[in-house]
């Protein structure tokens, strides 16, 4: 097992080395086509609005050309041939100018008004695929966390809390999509304006675009140094935002336990308490953007003033013409611009970084409980359930839960587990159906080590209902037919006798399309319980195990249950936690476990004589269960 995931972890390396965010911005590749037309649409909305300054300056040439000519046409002919070769004109070139000068500015405008058409119908191409790509992402990601929280084994779960990873599947998740949508989309767009817009400007007065590229050296520091201090303060932010939403599931999961235990106030410090957190690091998010954004808006003033102060000079010194500057301020609000979205780039990225080193988190974890690459599928098994030498510890402990259990359950042998409590009786049949996989030793199922077969193969031909009895949102049907959907409904109601169910399932107006709210709320403990049984024994497995099954029902029920599973469990090899005697003693074998051991294996009759251990438990936690079944 350790070889198989040592190469499960080097055939993901060259993954896990990527950075987290680079990894999800890697989620375009499944949308190129998307991603092609927005950033075509973002380049060619670009290439529109620089040339409006271009534009701009033509008019002005135009009007300011215009105005010379007519001025030179009003003169007295003596003195228009001293101003026409101070201008370098000729007459023809002045009539021309004064004749055109309306046509030429009507064009100019009627350009202007064309570019800005183009670049607000590529404008709405790149907003809406940009969001299209980004919403599909999104998609594929909370998709990929699911599936990937749906293989992962138990003993992930044993270390994470559910509000944890319920904030990584959406929150997350949003952020990632955020910066994709918006602060990807203005990352490149600055880069793009910047180096175009730096270009023109060089070709247009290259001393002045020198003094604008002195400017940007303090940008990027200001970008990297924030986007450093930024990232962890996101991260934390998440973080403090999972314990928050932990402990409003928690309490709406349990409002019930809440009330009961009059905890209203407690947890309502509680709650507050991790508010509180929440808001201070959003406050210390804040104290830095708002040291950020001010440093940024200095830079670009400072750019600006420089640019300034030198043209004017060259405005003087008669090398700029006014035209010609109208220009080059136009464009160096351009290239000024990027600045100001500096701010904005930083805070979407460091949120989508801190988020998306979550998210890979859980894509990238290992479960602990995985298929070995020559795995088999498990073939219809006879039931002989085998455990040999087996020692168990959670989470590589040296504290063993289980140590060197030997046991053999042959087929159609119901098998009951008693022991007091953590004397490891859950654990065994946690690691028949593999959710844990042994420290020591083998489970084995008709000869096959567990860890040989499929994970699904083996799942599937074995029927559980837990302790904690979980129902879904839907109907009762639903819910029985869950590990089977296509079940006709005569086997729902089979399976609904069987467990005793149907009775009461037939009293509700709705019959078997009656809802059963969330988690089962509508329902009683033993009610949902029964459902439990009976959604276990439609799939009429050859293993069944039944993790004290019969708790949440009364004596009579318990009786009507019990009935019905030992006519169904005959063929079947049956695993019973049970603290009721009445459960234990017709069993084919009972196991007495003491703090992880086997303490004695026997019948009823065999362990009442023989086992000091089994004997205490009948005479104190199980007499008075034993003194109905004896009347």
């Amino acid at each position: 097992m350790q070889v198989i995931k040592r190469l499960t972890n080097q055939s993901s390396k060259s993954e896990t080395k990527k950075r987290p965010l680079r990894r999800a911005i890697g989620y375009l590749g499944q949308y190129r086509r998307m991603t092609f037309l927005a950033y075509g649409a973002l380049f060619i909305a670009t290439v529109a609005q620089l040339a409006v300054p271009e534009l701009i300056q033509n008019m002005i040439n135009t009007v300011t050309n215009g105005i010379i000519a007519k001025q030179v046409l009003t003169m007295p002919e003596t003195i228009q041939g001293q101003a026409l070769d101070r201008l370098g004109l000729t007459m023809q070139q002045v009539q021309n100018n004064a004749n055109n000068a309306e046509t030429l500015l009507v064009s100019a405008v009627i350009l202007i008004l064309l570019f800005a058409i183009m670049r607000g119908l590529f404008a709405f191409v790149q907003a809406y695929m940009a969001e299209w790509t980004s919403q599909g992402i999104a998609y594929t990601l909370r998709n990929d966390i699911f599936s990937k929280i749906q293989r992962l084994s138990f003993s992930y779960y044993d270390r994470n809390q559910t509000g944890q990873l319920m904030i990584r599947a959406t929150d997350d998740v949003e952020r990632v999509r955020a910066f994709i949508a918006q602060g990807l989309i203005l990352a490149v767009q600055a880069i793009l304006l910047l180096v175009l817009t730096l270009s023109i400007l060089f070709l247009t007065n290259w001393r002045l675009t020198l003094v604008v590229v002195g400017t940007l050296p303090f940008a990027f520091v200001l970008f990297m140094v924030f986007g450093r201090l930024a990232q962890p303060l996101f991260n934390e932010v998440q973080k403090r935002l999972s314990n928050l939403n932990t402990i409003l599931q928690e309490n709406v999961a349990g409002i019930k336990v809440v009330k009961a235990f009059v905890r209203q106030n407690y947890e309502q410090k509680r709650f507050r308490a991790a508010n509180d957190d929440l808001y201070h690091q959003w406050m210390r998010v804040a104290s830095i953007f708002s040291v950020l954004f001010p440093l940024i808006f200095l830079v670009g003033q400072l750019g600006q003033a420089a640019v300034l102060y030198f043209a004017g000079d060259q405005i003087l010194n008669g090398t700029l013409m006014i035209g010609e500057y109208q220009k080059f301020s136009l464009y160096l609000v351009y290239a000024f611009f990027p600045l100001g979205q500096l701010g904005i780039i930083i805070s979407l990225m460091a949120q989508a970084a801190a988020s998306s080193e979550r998210i890979f988190e859980i894509l990238d974890a290992q479960s602990d409980v995985v298929d070995k690459p020559d795995a088999i599928t498990l073939p219809p098994i006879r039931g002989e359930v085998e455990f040999r030498n087996v020692s168990f510890a959670y989470f590589n402990s040296k504290d063993y839960v289980l140590k060197d259990v030997n046991f053999v359950a042959k087929p159609g042998q119901t098998i009951a587990l008693l022991g007091s409590t953590g004397s490891g009786k859950t654990t065994i049949i946690n690691l028949i159906p593999r959710f844990y996989d042994v420290t020591e030793g083998c489970v084995l199922i008709d000869g096959y080590d567990v860890r040989d077969v499929k994970q699904d193969s083996l799942r599937s031909q074995i029927g559980i209902v837990l302790q904690e009895t979980n129902l879904f949102s839907g109907t009762i049907r639903d819910n029985i037919a869950f590990g089977r959907p296509d079940a006709t409904d005569d086997e729902v109601i089979e399976a609904a006798k069987a467990a005793a169910a149907h009775d009461f399932i037939m009293e509700f107006p709705q019959g078997y399309d009656t809802p059963v709210g969330e988690r089962g709320a509508t329902l009683s403990g033993g009610q949902k319980q029964r459902i439990a049984i009976a959604r276990a024994l439609l799939l009429k497995p050859n293993i069944l195990i039944l993790d004290d099954s019969t708790s949440s029902v009364d004596f009579a029920t318990e009786r009507k249950i019990q009935n019905a599973l030992d006519n169904l469990m005959k063929g079947q090899t049956s695993f019973v936690i049970a603290q009721r005697i009445s459960t234990a003693r017709n069993a084919d074998q009972i196991i007495v476990l003491d703090k992880g051991r086997v303490a004695a294996i026997g019948t009823h009759e065999t362990l009442i004589e023989t086992s000091p251990i089994y004997a205490e438990i009948y005479t104190s936690q199980l007499v008075d269960d034993a003194v109905p079944q004896e009347a």
